[in-house]
C-alpha cells in the first residue's frame, strides 16, 4: 500500500446543510466536493454508512453492507423521474436547518422513501428497470437477508409498541421458526411479504445509484473518500440473524458474551457496547468469505478504510452478556494476521488505517505493522501536565515524537469535543502547556486563553497537524469553521444527543477554503 501524502476533512453526510431534517448524499455533498477541491485537500472522511439503528449511531448499523436510507436525497429522485414533487414534500415540523432530530425525520421520510419506491416500480423506464434488477442480483449475498429481516423486525416493532416486552430485539421477541431462519418459515414469511420486501431493495437501490454518483464525481475532482466501518456489527442487525452460526450466541440467537473496552481515557467504567462477538474459528473454518465480503463491499463505497478497534483484531474484550458495565470482562486473543493474510489473497493490497487508539500493547503494534497499516495520532491526546512534569513533552501523540510518517493524524476525532470546545473547556495548566507547545514560546495563562477565544490557537493546532510528517493529516470541518462544544459529534457511553450536528451553509466560506489551501500548499499535502 502506497500512501501518499494528503490532507482532507472529515463530515459525515448526515451533517451537510440545506436539505429537509438531515444531510443528504444530493446537491450539497456535490457542493462540498467543490469546496473540498478549491480547499486544496484530497481526502473525505465520513462515518458508517449504514441504515442506523440504536441511539441513532453509525456504529450500530441494521447492516454493515446496506445503505442509509435517510441519507438518499429526494430531490435527486425526483430528477431522476423516480418520484414526484408533491410526494416529498416536508411537513412544518422537519427543518432545513438546526441540528438532526433523527425520531422526526424517521417518522416522516421512511414512509416518503416506500412512496417512492413503489412509484419507481410502477413507472420506471425499462432501462431503469434493468438497472434495478441487476443491482439485485449482483448485491444479492446482503440484499436479500437485509430486505427479509427489516421488514421482519417493522412488523415485529409494531407490535412490541403495543405489547411493550421487555425486548424487543429479533432474538428475544421474534417466532422461534423466524428468529431461527428456518428455510420454510422465511419462504411463508417472503411470500407473504413481497411487496415490502421489494420496496426495501428498491430503497438500497436508490441509495447505491446515488452514492455512486457521488464517488465517481469526488473521485474526477481529485478527491479520495476515506470509509469507516466498526471492528463488531449490531447486535440487532441482519448481519448477525443471518449469519448466527458465525457468532458466540446460544440456541436462541442471544449473545453468550458481549464486545467493550476496559476503563480508559473516555470512560472509568469502560464502554460496553454490546456487541456479539465472532466465533473466528467458525469464521476461520469458512475461509472468513463473510468478512472478505464486507471488505469487498466498503471497497465498493470507499477509497481508503479506517477500522475502527483495530486493536480487537489482536485481542479483545469480551463481557458476560449480563454484565451492567465493562469492568468484568477479559482480553481473549483474535484472529491475528491471518485473517488480514486471506483479505490479502482474496481482495489484494488495499489502503487500511487502523484505528489503533486506547489499551494498545506491543503485540497489537506488531500486528498493524505487519500488516503494513498506519495508525492513528490525535493532537487532542497529546497533552497530559502530569507526563509533561515528570519526562517532559515526550507524548507520543505530540508531532515531534512520530518514529514514523506510516499514520494519519487529526486534531480530534468524532469522539473527542470539538478543537475549540476542548480548548475553551481546558483548565489553565493545561491550556498553558498546550498554547505554549503549539506556539514555541512559555505563554501566561491570561495570553493562553486570549489565543483560545480569537481562535488563533485552534488555527495554528491545524497548522501543527498540517506540518507534521504524518502522511495523511484529516480535520474535523468542526475544527475548520471554529466551532465549539456545540458541535460535538458523540460522546462515548452516553445517548440521546450524539450524531445530530448538523454545519451551516455559511460556514464553508472562501476564506477558510483559502487558509486550508495555503497550508496543504506550505506542508506538501497537495501534491498526491
Amino acid at each position: 500500500m502506497n500512501f501518499t501524502r494528503k490532507s482532507g476533512v472529515l463530515l459525515h453526510p448526515t451533517s451537510l446543510p440545506g436539505t429537509d431534517g438531515i444531510g443528504t448524499i444530493g446537491k450539497a455533498a456535490f457542493e462540498f466536493i467543490d469546496w473540498l477541491k478549491k480547499a486544496g485537500q484530497s481526502l473525505w472522511q465520513i462515518l458508517p454508512l449504514g441504515p442506523t439503528g440504536y441511539g441513532d449511531s453509525p456504529y450500530a448499523s441494521f447492516s454493515t453492507f446496506a445503505g442509509n436510507p435517510l441519507l438518499i436525497d429526494l430531490d435527486l429522485l425526483c430528477q431522476r423521474g423516480w418520484a414526484l414533487k408533491k410526494d416529498i414534500k416536508a411537513p412544518s415540523y422537519i427543518s432545513k436547518t438546526g441540528n438532526v432530530d433523527f425520531g422526526s425525520v424517521v417518522w416522516w421520510k421512511i414512509p416518503v422513501l416506500k412512496a417512492c419506491a413503489k412509484y419507481f416500480l410502477q413507472n420506471a423506464s425499462q432501462d431503469d428497470l434493468l438497472l434495478y434488477k441487476t443491482f439485485c442480483k449482483e448485491k444479492s449475498f446482503w440484499l436479500e437477508p437485509y430486505a427479509v429481516f427489516m421488514s421482519i423486525k417493522e412488523f415485529y416493532d409494531k407490535k412490541a409498541q403495543e405489547e411493550k416486552p421487555l425486548d424487543s430485539r429479533w432474538c428475544y421477541y421474534w417466532p422461534k421458526e423466524l428468529a431461527s431462519c428456518q428455510k420454510e418459515a422465511l419462504l411463508k414469511w417472503e411470500k407473504e411479504n413481497k411487496e415490502e420486501i421489494e420496496v426495501l431493495k428498491v430503497i438500497q437501490f436508490f441509495f447505491d445509484v446515488q452514492w455512486n454518483a457521488l464517488k465517481e464525481y469526488a473521485n474526477q475532482n481529485g478527491i479520495k473518500i476515506i470509509g469507516d466501518i466498526p471492528i463488531f456489527v449490531a447486535p440487532d442487525s441482519a448481519d448477525v440473524w443471518a449469519n448466527q452460526k458465525l457468532f458466540m450466541l446460544d440456541e436462541n440467537g442471544r449473545p453468550l458474551c458481549v464486545a467493550g473496552v476496559p476503563p480508559d481515557y473516555f470512560s472509568a467504567e469502560g464502554q460496553l457496547w454490546g456487541n456479539p462477538l465472532y466465533d473466528w474459528q467458525a469464521m476461520k473454518n469458512d475461509g472468513y468469505s463473510w468478512w472478505v465480503k464486507r471488505i469487498k463491499r466498503i471497497f465498493e463505497l470507499t477509497d481508503v478504510l479506517r477500522i475502527d478497534h483495530f486493536r480487537g483484531f489482536e485481542a479483545f474484550w469480551s463481557v458476560p452478556a449480563n454484565e451492567k458495565t465493562a469492568i468484568n470482562g477479559k482480553w481473549i486473543k483474535g484472529p491475528g494476521v491471518d485473517l488480514f493474510k486471506t483479505i490479502k489473497k482474496k481482495c489484494g493490497d488495499l489502503p487500511v488505517i487502523a484505528e489503533d487508539l486506547g489499551v494498545i500493547t506491543d503485540e497489537v503494534k506488531a500486528l498493524r505493522d505487519e500488516c503494513g497499516f498506519p495508525g492513528m495520532k490525535v493532537l487532542q491526546f497529546a497533552f497530559s501536565v502530569e507526563e509533561a512534569k515528570e519526562h517532559g513533552m515526550v507524548n507520543y501523540f505530540l508531532p515531534h515524537m512520530y518514529d514514523t510518517s506510516n499514520c494519519i493524524v487529526y486534531t480530534g476525532t468524532h469522539d473527542n469535543d470539538t478543537l475549540q470546545g476542548w480548548l475553551m473547556n481546558l483548565k489553565e495548566e493545561q491550556l498553558v502547556l498546550v498554547a505554549s507547545y503549539i506556539t514555541g514560546k512559555t505563554l501566561s495563562a491570561e495570553k493562553a486563553l486570549s489565543l483560545v477565544k480569537t481562535g488563533e490557537l485552534r488555527k495554528l493546532m491545524i497548522k501543527t497537524v498540517m506540518a507534521s510528517n504524518a502522511v495523511f493529516a484529516v480535520i474535523p470541518f468542526q475544527d475548520v469553521a471554529g466551532v465549539g462544544n456545540e458541535g460535538r459529534m458523540n460522546t462515548p457511553s452516553t445517548t440521546g444527543t450524539n450524531w445530530t450536528w448538523r454545519a451551516e451553509k455559511k460556514a464553508f466560506t472562501d476564506l477558510r477554503a483559502k487558509e486550508l489551501s495555503e497550508l496543504s500548499y506550505l506542508y506538501g499535502r497537495n501534491l498526491g
